[in-house]
């Protein structure tokens, strides 16, 4: 947004009631947005979490996004709203600081005379635009990317700087994929022939659909045979690695240092968590949750949350449990053996 709002366009732009303070104007210009301890008198924040409330009573901020119910809770103006988080969400994009370019090609790029790129498109410094690729209608491609040859990038969809997609993948409109990641690199795949790896050379591509953000350091394999399928709406995290043939339903969304091996199917609306491993050749059902750290071996069937791994403790304690969980069979054994050994008195007493 060129200008700052006022407390009045922001209550309009958000669907917002405006409760105004005693002394307050709904001509307050806003700033910004800030946290309920660190916001001041030109910014607005927002309470979504019960566990924040206590910062409430003594917030700077011009007003702050509620709900009904903490509206009379709160010392400035309230901008009530149904829901404080998705009202913030939508927020940050009226105050969104992102360079924006105009239409062009800078000098230094360079676009293949077969490439396809809209006049409305920009290029930006150092961006190699390869043979037969597309870019679509406002796209902007970030200094020093690369889109390979056959490649295609949908309308509005920005690449950040140093993002590198390989040949024959296409990414829909409307995404955007952070600096540094790579889409469509060879899957990991070798057939070991006489103490040596063989490669099997990846012929797939990848296929991204529309609205799905992908973090900086990502790696998407292509497929081996097909492609490699993220589908639309899909959110994914920093530093995560979808192998080839992998396919994540729509509107899925997987966290940092997450991972997924070849030809595993995420299902629709599924969240995966930071750390999260995910086995090849499995199937994750739509609308499961995988908690932080957890190791996936063998299908979800039924959605619901899944959890695997030990919580922290301290150093001593953990090394004595990890002892024990050696031990885990051969105590399961041992108690097998007791009940049968109960059972078989028990049997005695009723004879008697």
């Amino acid at each position: 947004m060129s200008e700052q709002p006022t407390l009045a366009l922001l209550a309009e732009r958000l669907g917002a009631e405006l409760r105004l303070a005693p002394n307050a104007s709904a001509n307050q210009v806003v700033t910004g947005l800030n946290t309920l301890q660190d916001a001041d008198a030109s910014q607005v924040s927002f309470l979504a979490s019960a566990n924040y409330r206590r910062f409430l009573s003594a917030t700077r901020a011009c007003a702050v996004l509620v709900t009904e119910e903490l509206a009379e809770a709160c010392p400035v103006s309230a901008l009530v709203v149904g829901n404080p988080y998705l009202a913030f969400a939508e927020a940050t994009a009226i105050f969104d600081s992102t360079p924006q370019y105009a239409p062009g090609i800078e000098a230094s790029a360079s676009v293949h005379p077969s490439a396809d790129v809209h006049p409305s498109a920009y290029i930006g410094s150092g961006a190699v635009i390869e043979a037969h690729a597309r870019v679509g209608e406002d796209a902007i491609i970030g200094a020093n990317c690369v889109v390979g040859v056959g490649s295609e990038i949908g309308a509005r969809t920005r690449l950040y700087p140093s993002v590198v997609v390989y040949h024959g993948c296409s990414i829909g409109a409307d995404c955007i994929v952070h600096s540094h990641t790579v889409i469509g690199a060879d899957g990991f795949g070798f057939a070991p022939h006489q103490k040596k790896w063989i490669k099997i050379h990846q012929l797939g591509g990848v296929e991204i659909g529309d609205d799905v953000e992908i973090g900086a350091c990502t790696c998407i394999d292509r497929g081996a045979l097909g492609n490699t399928v993220i589908g639309r709406g899909v959110k994914i995290d920093n530093m995560v690695q979808i192998a080839h043939n992998v396919r994540i339903g729509d509107y899925s969304a997987m966290a940092a240092c997450s991972a997924v091996a070849g030809s595993a199917v995420i299902g629709k609306h599924c969240t995966i968590a930071g750390g999260a491993g995910i086995v090849g050749h499995i199937t994750i059902a739509d609308f499961s949750h995988v908690t932080a750290r957890t190791l996936v071996t063998k299908s979800i069937d039924e959605a619901g949350s899944y959890s695997s791994g030990t919580p922290f403790s301290d150093s001593r304690s953990w090394r004595r449990n990890a002892v024990r969980f050696g031990q885990l069979d051969q105590m399961s054994r041992r108690i097998r053996e007791l009940e049968r050994q109960i059972q078989g008195e028990s049997s005695g007493d009723d004879d008697s």
